[in-house]
């Protein structure tokens, strides 16, 4: 396979291949030729000759050519595809770890139709990122598209199979839903890969037991144009349908999925959006509970350092221990596993399972909340309400040329009334007396744009609100 490309094979791998995946405008580095040649550079940096390589894909319109393309790559090398077609990321990380092997997960994500990307994966789900072989994968590729992509001595084949129903079949046997109390559930799918899943886990599509959910579904189709609004339930204005059709449906509580359904959100019965750090709580909480029931003495979570205070307050109440992270989620699967977490939580709406491999997935916690909210009587908003005591301010971006400088503003303005701390980014934490409430923030500058992500905690309302202001003001200068 020797492709007809331009010398500037380096300058494109890099322009694709970021932190924790590949992502990049359709046709313009991300081409058939960048797919297929890292495909091969993948085969090779993790030894799947001979063995099976797993591809799936979203439902973006590049998306099937791409799949195709790094089938080619790969069998070229002499890996075994499966092709498991349309099907969510967690979907992908379903068959990874099942079946064992390496996958290759066609999505931007939340990102606009324009844009597609890889998600990789290690045998057993686990996480690719530049330090872990993604470097090394680009490398390869960059070396493929220069010289072409020689045939491995035994070409590899391709198989395709449908997994959807196992999947479903999995997660159901993790949470059990069935003893819930009726709940009418209204579902954002975004027009994603949610429009796929949702009615194979928490319906009767994949041909599993009825459920006592009624499912309102708003937006199923599958469309990766995106006409409804972007698959980025992140930003507010993408969950205002769901808001006003939980309210107009009388519903118990909605869901919303971004694009690849690997992030679930939740909105309470008035509309609210629960914070993904109460989320975050209450299914650390039902997780650690049932490992120690079954017999585990020495049980630990992870939660990143954006997290809510009360999300590693509830880990420790509960008898276990709570491990601080960076964010990234390649960075929380790597410490699954290292540590034998039962559970990670990004404030982001990433969830991530010991029984699903230390990898994340929206579903699973979706249904961790149907079952703890369907096993009372009260609204969701009481549930969220105590699960979320202080008052966070989500994440703040501004657009930021000098960053030593706007950190040397932080400083000097909180030398003396706070300890700093610079694990990930720079944390402060005001030292208050016991009277007072805590106070805590955290600036994080962007990988890839001139943003200085600032995210902010305090043990109340208007002690939050000054902090923040105050450091949006010495960020922005």
């Amino acid at each position: 396979m020797k492709p007809d490309v331009p010398s500037d094979a380096r300058a494109r791998l890099d322009a694709v291949v970021k932190a924790y995946d590949v992502r990049g405008i359709v046709g313009d580095a991300l081409t058939d030729e960048t797919v297929a040649a890292l495909a091969a550079g993948f085969v090779d940096e993790v030894g799947a000759a001979g063995g099976q390589v797993v591809v799936g894909h979203d439902m973006r319109d590049s998306s099937p050519g791409f799949a195709a393309a790094f089938a080619a790559g790969a069998t070229a090398r002499g890996a075994d595809v499966v092709s498991i077609g349309l099907c969510s990321t967690d979907e992908s990380y379903f068959a990874s770890g099942s079946m064992h092997a390496p996958a290759a997960m066609f999505t931007a994500s939340h990102n606009p139709a324009a844009y597609n990307g890889i998600k990789f994966s290690r045998a057993g789900a686990q996480g690719i990122s530049l330090d872990t072989g993604l470097s090394a994968i680009r490398d390869r590729a960059v070396d493929y598209l220069e010289q072409g992509i020689p045939d491995a001595p035994t070409r590899g084949s391709v198989t395709e199979v449908d997994v959807l129903a196992d999947y479903a079949a999995y997660l159901r046997s993790l949470v059990d839903l069935s003893g819930t109390r009726p709940l009418k559930v209204v579902v954002d799918a975004g027009n994603g890969m949610g429009g796929l899943t949702v009615p194979a886990v928490l319906g009767t599509a994949a041909g599993l037991p009825e459920l006592p959910l009624e499912i309102v579904p708003l937006y199923f189709e599958l469309d990766g144009t995106f006409p409804n609004h972007e698959a980025n339930p992140l930003e507010p204005a993408n969950l205002v349908d769901l808001q006003r059709a939980v309210v107009e449906h009388g519903a118990d509580l909605g869901l919303a999925f971004d694009g690849d359904a690997d992030r679930c959100f939740v909105v309470d019965e008035q509309g609210g959006a629960v914070n993904p750090s109460a989320v975050a709580a209450i299914v650390a909480l039902r997780e650690i509970e049932r490992v120690r029931a079954a017999g585990e003495d020495d049980v630990s979570a992870i939660h990143n350092l954006i997290t809510s205070r009360f999300v590693a307050e509830t880990i420790e109440a509960a008898g276990a221990t709570a491990i601080r992270t960076k964010v990234g989620h390649s960075l929380i699967k790597d410490r699954m596993n290292e540590t034998g977490a039962v559970f990670g939580g990004e404030h982001s709406a990433h969830y991530y399972f010991r029984d699903f491999w230390g990898a994340d997935n929206g579903m699973l916690a979706a249904m961790h909340v149907l079952a703890e909210f369907g096993a009372q009587q009260g609204p969701l908003s009481a549930l969220a309400a105590r699960f979320t005591p202080y008052s966070l301010s989500g994440e703040l971006n501004s657009t930021v040329d000098d960053v030593p400088a706007a950190y040397t503003r932080i400083f000097e303005a909180f030398t003396g009334r706070a300890d700093f701390d610079e694990f990930d980014g720079l944390t402060v934490t005001g030292v208050t007396a016991e009277s007072e409430p805590f106070w805590w923030f955290n600036v994080r500058p962007s990988n890839t744009e001139p943003l200085l992500r600032l995210n902010v905690e305090g043990g109340d309302a208007a002690t939050m609100a000054a902090i923040r202001d105050e450091v949006l003001a010495l960020i922005r200068g």
